[in-house]
């Protein structure tokens, strides 16, 4: 039986990548990148039981290898689709000597529904996804219904979940899709944005947003304990998956 391609929230173009950036990506990678396609295991990867964060669209590393500087009491895992940011981010981790931060250069999406348990991480940070803004591509958003209820599942019970972007209408979006997913609690005191949390450095997103006259728009979500636990293996991920009815057509 046929089926349909997904549609990915991501195009890959030819960017330039230094030679540093190159170096970094050969040299550096065995020691941050992860590269098998089988599941995996925080504790395992990390080699110790950490509170751990997954940023997903990581981008040159300035926020996750910010809070790797910071926090070295808890592992970072960053996904990225972009070989020029990824490299960027290998050289700060090696200028910081950061143990706590692992990289994986894939579609976040396929590695969630297909290498990740259930309750792996203790936060998800998305700061500022493509914003697709015109409207016939709304439908390559990162977040919808289906990917809003993956998040969920892969989050710990306690667990936040993050957003933040410059766009009025995809943060509107966001708001709607994550206040309806099941096992998801808007933070907001009125069910609506949040503060901007201290912790996020501004990145070159944000600072051309504010050149050009964009709001910001922060959300925060924690992960009720009662969220049933449908999957507690990858396999069981995947049927997940499969009962959220992933599909991007």
């Amino acid at each position: 039986m046929h089926t349909p391609r997904r549609i990915r929230s991501f195009v890959l173009r030819a960017g330039r990548t230094t030679v540093a950036q190159e170096r970094a990506l050969t040299d550096l990678w065995p020691g941050y990148g992860i590269d098998s396609k089988d599941a995996i295991d925080m504790g395992t990867l990390f080699g110790r039981s950490a509170p751990c964060s997954l940023e997903i669209g990581c981008g040159t590393g300035e926020v996750i290898g910010h809070l790797a500087e910071t926090h070295p009491e808890r592992d970072y895992l960053g996904i990225e689709v972009h070989r020029s940011g990824v490299g960027r981010l290998l050289l700060r981790a090696q200028q910081g000597c950061l143990r706590n931060l692992r990289v994986i250069c894939d579609d976040a999406v396929d590695v969630l529904r297909e290498r990740i348990a259930a309750d792996s991480f203790d936060e998800v940070l998305i700061f500022f996804p493509d914003p697709w803004h015109k409207k016939r591509h709304h439908k390559r958003r990162l977040i919808d219904a289906p990917f809003a209820a993956l998040l969920a599942a892969r989050l710990r019970p306690g667990g936040t979940l993050r957003l933040a972007t410059d766009w009025q209408d995809y943060a509107q979006q966001m708001l709607a899709v994550c206040n309806a997913t099941a096992g998801l609690e808007n933070l907001s005191p009125d069910g609506t944005y949040v503060t901007r949390p201290q912790f996020r450095p501004p990145t070159r997103f944000e600072r051309r947003g504010e050149r050009l006259g964009h709001g910001v728009w922060d959300l925060a979500y924690v992960k009720t304990p009662s969220f049933m636990k449908l999957a507690g293996t990858v396999k069981g991920a995947r049927d997940l998956s499969a009962r959220e009815g992933f599909s991007r057509s």
